[in-house]
């Protein structure tokens, strides 16, 4: 049955290229928060955004994420509320904090899992984890070389599903094509914000994207932004 966001995922492209078609996603509360100041973000979106969050992971070749959410969630970043495969699972991980134990290095499914560190250093990981090694000189990795060695691994089409410091980073950077935004009917007053893009000297510089506005159903909303437009 179609699902109202399903307009959406089909404008996700798999790109033939050097580096990947790039579709981040972030979920955030009315006022534009994604967490409470504790750091607690699960529930923030209902079951609409959940479902659409797994059609997303079911659309790309890859789902990447830091270090940070991996940190504070334990996500398994598989596909468990609709049909379809299992995305490669990438983590940024340029200090070598990520548990052998974490859930998305579990490979029972099959699924690709891929490591970047800057070192040879930290945990040993699960068999079959693929770990690649990438300068990270300030503790972050340039964006654009992971996504060009993703592009080198095969992925044609990869998911940057969190956190919002690696999202806002791919957007200054122009490296992401569409952003599905996706707002809540929830109000949360204080906590952590979404984006936190370079500041701007003038309105007019401000980036106003072709957008669509999919209501997805118990006040969701899914904004899907064309960030190439």
């Amino acid at each position: 049955m179609p699902r109202p966001g399903d307009v959406a995922l089909e404008r996700i492209e798999q790109r033939e290229g050097p580096r990947p078609f790039v579709v981040a996603q972030l979920g955030q509360s009315l006022d534009g928060r994604i967490a409470l100041p504790c750091g607690e973000s699960r529930g923030i979106g209902a079951s609409p955004s959940l479902d659409h969050l797994h059609a997303l992971r079911a659309k790309v070749d890859g789902v990447l994420v830091g270090i940070g959410t991996v940190l504070a969630d334990d996500p398994r970043l598989n596909v468990r509320r609709c049909e379809g495969r299992n995305p490669a699972r990438i983590v940024l991980d340029s200090r070598g904090k990520l548990p052998a134990t974490a859930l998305c290095l579990d490979g029972a499914d099959g699924a690709r899992r891929i490591v970047f560190r800057s070192n040879a250093g930290g945990p040993v990981l699960p068999q079959g984890v693929e770990v690649i090694t990438l300068p990270a000189p300030d503790g972050r990795f340039d964006l654009a070389a992971v996504l060009d060695r993703l592009g080198e691994l095969g992925l044609r089409s990869v998911l940057i599903e969190g956190g919002a410091c690696i999202i806002s980073r791919a957007i200054d950077l122009g490296l992401v094509d569409r952003l599905h935004l996706m707002v809540s009917s929830v109000i949360l007053g204080s906590g952590r914000a979404g984006l936190d893009l370079a500041p701007l000297a003038r309105l007019n510089d401000a980036r106003r994207p072709r957008t669509d506005v999919i209501p997805l159903g118990q006040g969701d909303v899914l904004f899907d932004c064309d960030m190439r437009a």
